[in-house]
């Protein structure tokens, strides 16, 4: 087996210099950089492929950092942003977010070289933001963003949570709760503005207990509907923060006997393919069918990292539209 000590000595180099050669090949002269990577050709010592990429600095991979796996949401975004980068020659270093302990995963995707960034875990004032901006890689947002800017792609989520809220108030709902994730996030921050802007504009003031802000998994949506429920007044209508959470509040309410919705209007956010099958026909708000933000996100990433000077913000935000299925109905 070749080592690096090997490679150090057939470079007329130190092993540090080698290691630096491999992570951080900006911090190493260009002599040294290529006597490293013509002694690691010769030796065999990694795959040409990988050497050549040290010379000019590309990886030909890009990191992704998505939200969690159990919302649909983020399966078709992955699913896009996947395809999108191999059909342009990039491969896609996949991470999840870790429920409260996203540090782990920055510092994952931080240790490894690659050529762009594309991220929908991050918070508000989330403080790996500064980080990404000392970095010379290109990086999107998308679906959540940072109150300082940076490149995005979002939905306009506040006037979309007005939109869910006034559709259910339209059809004479007046006890509307709302189930969602961490407000430390721009989307949930949003959509929960949205609900509670449309409220106070008609004078409508809810108990405590129809904001639910709980963590996203069935587990704790069905822990939420339950403490909801419980008690005396309960809501004539629900507006979930995603779809995936009004499909999770769907089977808990069948499950319990109430019918969706005769007892319960519900309606969800985000528009994702499931939200349409004949099993749930869910009242949502979203996208057009034809925009996929993770598209949008890759497209434009791609594109910046192209360019050898970014001369302004990308920010995208898209204006959302009510699609209206068999959830909801007229309050009688």
């Amino acid at each position: 087996m070749v080592s690096s000590k090997d490679v150090a000595k057939r470079a007329g180099v130190s092993q540090s210099t080698v290691s630096r050669v491999m992570n951080n090949p900006s911090k190493v002269s260009k002599v040294a950089r290529e006597s490293v990577i013509q002694a690691m050709e010769e030796l065999n010592y990694r795959p040409n492929s990988v050497a050549r990429s040290l010379v000019n600095k590309k990886t030909k991979s890009i990191a992704l950092i998505s939200g969690p796996l159990h919302n649909p949401f983020f399966v078709e975004t992955t699913t896009s942003i996947v395809n999108y980068a191999k059909r342009h020659g990039y491969h896609t270093n996949v991470h999840f977010e870790n429920y409260g302990d996203n540090m782990s995963v920055y510092k994952d995707v931080l240790s490894h070289q690659v050529d762009g960034i594309i991220l929908s875990s991050i918070f508000y004032d989330d403080p790996i933001f500064e980080e990404l901006q000392k970095l010379d890689i290109p990086s999107m947002m998308f679906n959540r963003k940072h109150r300082k800017g940076g490149h995005y792609v979002e939905i306009d989520n506040i006037v979309a949570g007005k939109m869910a809220t006034e559709h259910l108030l339209e059809l004479g709902h007046r006890d509307i709760a709302w189930i969602g994730g961490g407000l430390k996030t721009s989307t949930f921050h949003g959509r929960y503005k949205g609900y509670h802007d449309a409220l106070s504009a008609r004078g409508i003031e809810v108990p405590d207990h129809f904001i639910q802000v709980t963590d996203t998994t069935a587990e704790e949506i069905q822990r939420a509907l339950e403490s909801m429920l419980a008690r005396k007044r309960r809501p004539t209508a629900i507006f979930a923060a995603t779809d995936s959470i009004a499909i999770f509040i769907l089977d808990y309410l069948h499950e319990k006997g109430y019918s969706v919705p005769e007892d319960i209007s519900l309606i969800g956010m985000d528009n994702i393919e499931w939200s349409s099958h004949k099993s749930f026909n869910l009242t949502t708000v979203g996208p057009k069918s034809s925009e996929n933000l993770g598209q949008l996100a890759i497209e434009n990433l791609l594109d910046l990292m192209e360019l050898e000077e970014i001369q302004k913000e990308i920010n995208i935000t898209i204006q959302p539209e009510l699609y209206i299925r068999e959830t909801t109905k007229e309050l009688t």
